[in-house]
């Protein structure tokens, strides 16, 4: 079994680039964002400290106002920062937790889909990384439509990510996905060398 992880901005279609390996390829997601989201949504020890860290006005009947606390950290790197150690704190010993559990079951590979995937340190727990990138227009567009965000905001969640040249540098190979059918290709050309 081999743990693939796939990593890049908001926007530039990391879910997309999971979803297609895990339907051809017999693979497991582990979804860091779908996590975090979880652990928000119920009132456990994440959700508290996300509470003690930025206040009461990011929480809304014991849940996360996620447009709030957006707000929030990705005008100020200090504030992203703060949110980020809290994530590596709660998050990722979940993403460990949930990898242990599927490590003995019939999959072929396990994708972490993790925005942070370096940053967190669970780059050294794959086999293989992938980056994925866009056009920061498309990025754009994708953000707009999934967040309900103006450009404006979308531009800014951006600003406060890593460039293209990140993923470039750290990851094993990396993903432009502009074209489907061109990822598609990319994609099947990454899983023979992996098979």
């Amino acid at each position: 079994m081999k743990i693939i992880g796939i990593t890049g901005n908001s926007g530039s279609g990391k879910s997309t680039i999971s979803k297609l390996i895990s339907k051809n390829y017999e693979a497991k997601i582990i979804d860091a964002d779908k996590i975090a989201k979880e652990m928000t949504n119920s009132n456990g020890e994440y959700l508290q400290a996300i509470r003690q860290a930025f206040g009461n006005d990011v929480i809304k009947n014991n849940e996360l106002d996620r447009k709030k606390l957006a707000d929030i950290v990705f005008l100020n790197r200090a504030e992203k920062e703060k949110l980020d150690d809290l994530t590596f704190e709660y998050v990722v010993e979940k993403i460990k937790k949930e990898l242990e559990a599927n490590q003995n079951l019939d999959y072929q590979y396990i994708i972490l889909d993790v925005p942070l995937l370096f940053e967190s340190k669970l780059d050294k727990l794959c086999d293989y990384t992938i980056g994925v990138i866009a056009p920061k227009t498309e990025k754009i567009k994708r953000i707009c439509k999934r967040d309900k965000l103006s450009k404006e905001k979308a531009l800014q969640r951006l600003n406060s990510q890593p460039n293209d040249e990140f993923f470039t540098k750290n990851c094993n190979t990396v993903i432009n996905n502009e074209n489907k059918e061109e990822t598609i290709k990319m994609v099947n050309e990454i899983m023979l060398k992996l098979q």
